[in-house]
């Protein structure tokens, strides 16, 4: 199957939006080194001190009284929000442009929880996007749209991945969630989800290589699953899309190979939702084609093939004779 290719347009978009969005995140996490909330100045007995903002109540604490390091600490973070305020406009341009050329986007709920966790460091390093919302990323991997439909979703799946050497914040996760919205609740019946008081899901997922890295009161709570362990090897994407009210986040996804037959391991799941069954079986196909077309980067060859685990095996092997069936028909006359 052949995939066309993003045309020129469309690829000097998605890099002006890494571009811009780099200087947007480079100067967030700045702010957030510097402090976690906006500074100001605060006279007591008339004498400045530096205060942190900590909530949007208006509590504060003090950083001190005015000195040369407080100074230098207020000047860095007002020079590093000017900068993160600067590149809104260019985001916001883009972002239209990007909507408008038809790229792959994720939901706003989607792309807000994936800058909050960016921000703190979390992305790609303790946190990856494992659902449909990895699907814009792969379509930027592969240059080229894979399916249109195949990226809509109104959750958000993420993979604990911190090897235990990286563990340390115990409520690394439900602090993220809570900073984006807080009304996050866990679901009690369910309690690896959380949910918004407008019923956005978010699914907390975990390799059983994995799972002690995870501190113990964080939430939400996953059952490690040895699927997940697949999602581990290969090498990740890492990309920039946008959300379709034109905001921006990025998305560091599992290898495409392993992610395409781990959906067509899931599409015959018992367990599996029946609903999802079938997207997870045009995901798979339409991803492994994609990869066979566009991706001379992850081969799918006798090395690939020989790294499976017994589980995914004849999912690789009938999609490569379905290949096979597929080349060897003679072309269709005009």
């Amino acid at each position: 199957m052949a995939f066309p290719l993003f045309t020129d347009e469309q690829r000097r978009t998605l890099l002006n939006l890494a571009q811009y969005h780099s200087a947007l995140m480079d100067a967030e996490r700045e702010m957030r080194q510097l402090a976690g909330g906006p500074l100001h100045w605060k006279t007591v007995s008339g004498k400045d001190y530096l205060y942190q903002i900590l909530d949007s109540r208006g509590n504060a604490r003090s950083l001190g009284p005015r000195s040369t390091a407080t100074e230098q600490r207020h000047a860095a973070w007002h020079a590093a929000r000017v900068r993160r305020n600067g590149a809104k406009a260019p985001l916001a341009e883009v972002g239209r442009l990007y909507r408008a050329l038809r790229l792959g986007t994720v939901s706003a709920e989607a792309a807000a929880i994936l800058r909050e966790a960016d921000s703190r460091g979390l992305l790609g390093t303790s946190l990856m996007v494992v659902g449909t919302n990895a699907m814009p990323a792969y379509e930027i991997e592969a240059q080229s749209r894979i399916g249109s439909g195949l990226d809509e979703t109104q959750d958000c799946d993420l993979a604990w991945i911190a090897p235990l050497e990286l563990s340390g914040d115990t409520h690394a996760v439900w602090d993220m969630l809570k900073a984006v919205d807080v009304t996050y609740t866990i679901n009690t019946e369910r309690p690896f989800q959380a949910r918004n008081a407008r019923a956005y899901e978010v699914e907390l997922l975990v390799a059983p290589s994995r799972a002690l890295s995870l501190g113990r009161k964080d939430k939400p709570v996953p059952v490690p699953l040895i699927e997940q362990e697949w999602l581990l090897q290969g090498v990740m994407v890492d990309h920039v899309v946008c959300a379709r009210d034109g905001s921006s986040c990025r998305i560091v996804a599992p290898d495409p190979r392993w992610f395409a037959l781990q959906k067509l391991w899931l599409s015959e799941q018992k367990k599996r939702n029946p609903l999802k069954r079938p997207k997870d079986k045009k995901q798979g196909d339409r991803l492994l084609d994609a990869i066979a077309d566009t991706m001379p980067h992850y081969p799918l060859d006798a090395a690939f093939a020989g790294a499976l685990p017994p589980e995914l095996s004849p999912y690789f092997a009938q999609w490569r004779a379905r290949q096979k069936e597929a080349s060897s028909r003679p072309p269709k006359s005009s």
